[in-house]
């Protein structure tokens, strides 16, 4: 019977790089539930990174991006001999596992409509194209920011029904100046809330003492590091983090 099985054994070629991005199913109905502080919710934001740990400490990818309820991975190692039905459907379901798992320390006494999903599409990826790929998310999490400032400024002014109206026809640019003209100014606003969080490796260092050879030692530990203050992505990032060459 195993011979009905329908793309069991699509899998991705050996020595490759590949991204997986998760996505949240349905989320913006989550978001009434959760009664989501608007235009942004820290606590939404901080779940949203513990399960990239999570995901990070399971699979052990090289680097991971989160904003809004979006989650990249870069895989070098890649799980489940290749197999991409395989990794589709484990990530996503550990995701949503995690997130669910995690949702009460920051929203308490939830109780969700349904059950949490996520979805999963795999990437192949050259070492070039991962400052390009990278620098695209982050310009949606920049474009994400400004319409969540935008139309939560508008509907402090007007209706929903209205305020989504009148954001319908703005430009970026437009809703920018148009928040500069009422006191907020975009760029005083969190980094991580412009341009997302990143998770990858760090080491820091740590203070011994060798008894036998009577003196103090100095050793390097890495550890999963949350960055919440990350910089406009560029080539030179990710050099600096050893994933692509100079």
């Amino acid at each position: 019977m195993k011979d009905y099985e329908i793309y069991s054994q699509l899998k991705i070629p050996k020595n490759s790089k590949i991204i997986v991005r998760l996505d949240g199913r349905s989320f913006h109905s989550l978001t009434r539930v959760l009664n989501l502080e608007k235009p942004y919710d820290d606590d939404f934001s901080n779940l949203m990174a513990n399960v990239s740990c999570d995901l990070f400490k399971e699979f052990a990818p090289s680097f991971i991006y989160t904003f809004s309820d979006e989650i990249s991975l870069i895989l070098d190692n890649i799980p489940f001999s290749g197999r991409i039905e395989k990794m589709d459907s484990v990530l996503a379901s550990f995701a949503a596992s995690s997130f669910s798992f995690n949702l009460n320390k920051y929203f308490e006494e939830v109780t969700l409509p349904k059950p949490i999903a996520f979805d999963s599409r795999i990437i192949p990826i050259s070492k070039e194209e991962i400052p390009n790929y990278f620098k695209w998310r982050q310009d949606e999490a920049w474009r994400n920011c400004v319409n969540s400032y935008g139309i939560t400024f508008l509907k402090s002014k007007y209706s929903t029904e209205e305020a989504n109206e009148r954001i319908k026809g703005l430009k970026y640019s437009d809703i920018h100046n148009m928040l500069f003209e009422n006191g907020i100014n975009l760029n005083d606003v969190d980094s991580y809330r412009k341009r997302g969080i990143a998770i990858y490796k760090k080491e820091k260092e740590i203070k011994g003492y060798n008894q036998k050879e009577d003196k103090e030692v100095t050793s390097y530990r890495s550890y999963i590091f949350k960055d919440y203050d990350i910089p406009i992505f560029t080539k030179d990032f990710f050099i600096e983090l050893n994933l692509i060459e100079g």
